[in-house]
């Protein structure tokens, strides 16, 4: 997370090098547009979630239906925020071999003029590709609820992490499940159960980290 214009700002911090649609596991994090408690409230057995959370948590669980290289994790649906854990698998070709996808965007090379720089791309069943689906659709749907067509609902980018063994990815698992129950405790609400318009501390160091 970075700091912009006195307000702390969770980014995508990409691995140098590293392919995004490659397999493995990758704990990822979205924050609600100025850290709003859109998604509900907590409550004594966990997250009551709304109508609009009630969105998030459907359209989670909708993204792995159609995209088959990925599986899905652990997952939680916070009052401000979403964390997921996300298996890529690869994809299965015609001889029905498990391999990473290499795909290109489908614009080639040829077309346009060459000095002219080509705007970012997104690679295809990635980590990248998958997130950009999923927060499209939820700001969708929840203006098309509010009718406030437009408008943001969650943070341009998100916050990811490669998942690098298994005491990792059980400690990450551990921290889901349990982020309810330590809401108070969470930098993301201000650390006082209550959202704030920042976070109390930047989202970087965690429980699970340590």
């Amino acid at each position: 997370m970075t700091l912009y214009k006195d307000k702390y700002r969770i980014e995508s911090i990409r691995l140098p090098g590293w392919d995004y649609s490659s397999p493995g596991y990758y704990f990822l994090t979205v924050c609600t547009y100025d850290w709003e408690c859109l998604f509900g409230n907590i409550c004594d057995y966990g997250v009551c979630l709304n109508e609009f959370g009630k969105i998030v948590q459907n359209e989670w669980d909708k993204s792995f239906v159609i995209r088959r290289e990925l599986l899905p994790d652990e997952f939680v649906v916070m009052p401000n925020h979403f964390h997921g854990i996300v298996q890529v698998v690869g994809v299965v070709n015609s001889d029905n071999m498990v391999g990473v996808n290499v795909e290109t965007s489908g614009r080639t090379s040829l077309q346009g003029n060459r000095n002219e720089p080509e705007p970012p791309r997104i690679r295809p069943k990635s980590i990248s590709s998958f997130m950009a689906g999923v927060k499209s659709i939820i700001t969708k749907r929840i203006n098309e609820i509010r009718k406030t067509p437009g408008a943001p609902v969650l943070q341009s980018r998100f916050h990811d992490h490669i998942i690098r063994d298994d005491n990792e990815l059980f400690r990450i698992r551990q921290y889901i499940k349990n982020n309810p129950h330590n809401w108070n405790l969470d930098k993301l609400n201000g650390g006082i159960g209550n959202c704030v318009l920042e976070p109390a501390a930047p989202y970087g160091e965690e429980t699970w980290m340590i």
